[in-house]
């Protein structure tokens, strides 16, 4: 019998058998270009992982589209400043499901302001943040915290 498809999005808790799944995602070069964000070796992702993992004060949520696990969304302070992200993996890209997962994932997270940090030639991120209510936070770029040759838009949710 056919498996029908509803194009539902459901996050959960992160499980370790989801560390190889998220692992192989963030290994796709288009993805990585997309998200100007250097790739670690698998040894060093899942002690990453699992360091995120053990923080209670993190909040990790693993995104499910029609029972597969899509990618991820989480959020920590760094600098004094509440961030976000997500990564997907790219079978899933322009679904939606991204939109709806951060969605979600806001009425979970109510700290506010909370920030973005977004390659800018990553419009489709960018995208995604302002359907959510996220504005750019000044009008200037500024080089990416984590690759020196990209540039990068904060965005805020406040």
């Amino acid at each position: 019998m056919p498996t029908t498809l509803t194009n539902e999005v459901q996050l959960r808790e992160v499980i370790t058998t989801d560390l190889p799944i998220f692992f192989e995602q963030q290994h796709d070069a288009d993805a990585v270009r997309m998200a100007a964000f250097p790739v670690r070796d698998r040894e060093a992702f899942m002690a990453h992982w699992s360091k995120l993992m053990a923080d209670n004060a993190d909040t990790l949520k693993t995104i499910v589209f029609d029972g597969q696990v899509a990618g991820y969304i989480t959020t920590w302070e760094q600098d004094g400043q509440r961030l976000v992200a997500y990564w997907i993996g790219k079978i899933f890209w322009g679904k939606g499901i991204v939109t709806r997962a951060l969605s979600m994932f806001l009425t979970i997270v109510r700290a506010r302001p909370l920030y973005a940090h977004v390659a800018i030639h990553n419009i489709a991120s960018i995208r995604v943040l302002e359907k959510c209510g996220f504005i750019i936070s000044s009008d200037e770029t500024k080089s990416s915290t984590v690759c020196d040759d990209v540039e990068e838009v904060v965005m805020k949710l406040s």
